[in-house]
């Protein structure tokens, strides 16, 4: 596979990736040139998942929580957080507690929602308080993206993409990231979110300002006018580079006699 990857990618003239993380991955790993590697915007849909969907009504939903066969009233009033995903094993969810996942988390007050789509996922992002992602090979980071641009603030694993879009100087202004795997740190950076709405809220306001930037127009934008001119422009010196030897032996077999004007 690995001989496979590294001849896809070098029979291609530009490759875009997600994250810088995944770029250096690459770079090391030797699949392509190193200039030939760049970093592609990541596009969410502002407009499907934002501040304006809370709901009442979807918040007291996650908030019914399973205990020993028995449906009990929730508490809509506390402080609720997300998590939006696949249950793989790659996902990390062990450190929030994960094996027969329902039943460990019974306990915990944990609703499963089973998979969601269109306004409701719009409405369960936007209902929430606080975001929580804890996996460490997050290439991409779409689920924080789209849980950001709902206006909420997130606590992440500070790994793969989510450095580019949680970077060390936006930390505590759009949201926090732990060191991968360490539940102490996490918790640490949950439980001011939790104890403090004011403060939720003043990083769930500037994490969906941070957002805008990443909109599918300005994404497409980008890939239009920068990365296919960066292709064209590998294309065309790898072609020029291939042309050459047939060049010159042209020129050889044909080449003008010399005339004397003597």
């Amino acid at each position: 596979m690995s001989w496979v990857i590294k001849f896809l990618h070098r029979a291609a003239d530009l490759t875009l990736v997600p994250s810088a993380a995944l770029a250096k991955e690459l770079e090391a790993a030797r699949v392509t040139a190193g200039n030939k590697i760049r970093l592609c915007n990541k596009g969410v849909d502002s407009e499907s998942f934002h501040p304006k969907y809370r709901s009442q009504e979807m918040r007291i939903r996650l908030s019914f929580y399973f205990v020993l066969f028995l449906f009990s009233n929730g508490e809509p009033e506390r402080p609720l957080i997300v998590h939006v995903g696949r249950l793989g094993v790659e996902k990390s969810l062990d450190l929030l507690k994960r094996e027969d996942l329902e039943k460990l988390f019974s306990s915990m007050l944990a609703v499963f929602t089973g998979m969601l789509g269109g306004e409701e996922l719009s409405q369960a992002y936007a209902s929430g308080d606080v975001f929580v992602m804890p996996l460490e090979s997050e290439t991409l980071g779409l689920v924080v993206l789209e849980a950001m641009s709902s206006g909420l603030p997130v606590v992440a694993a500070r790994a793969g993409g989510i450095i580019d879009i949680i970077p060390e100087d936006q930390e505590g202004k759009t949201g926090y990231c732990f060191s991968a795997g360490d539940i102490d740190d996490c918790v640490s950076k949950l439980k001011p979110l939790l104890h403090d709405a004011e403060l939720r809220e003043t990083i769930g306001k500037a994490a969906r300002e941070e957002t805008e930037k990443y909109g599918w127009r300005a994404a497409t934008k980008k890939i239009r006018n920068e990365q296919y001119n960066a292709a064209i422009w590998f294309w065309r010196k790898k072609r020029a580079q291939f042309l050459r030897p047939f060049q010159w032996l042209f020129r050889l077999i044909f080449q003008a006699p010399e005339v004397n004007y003597r």
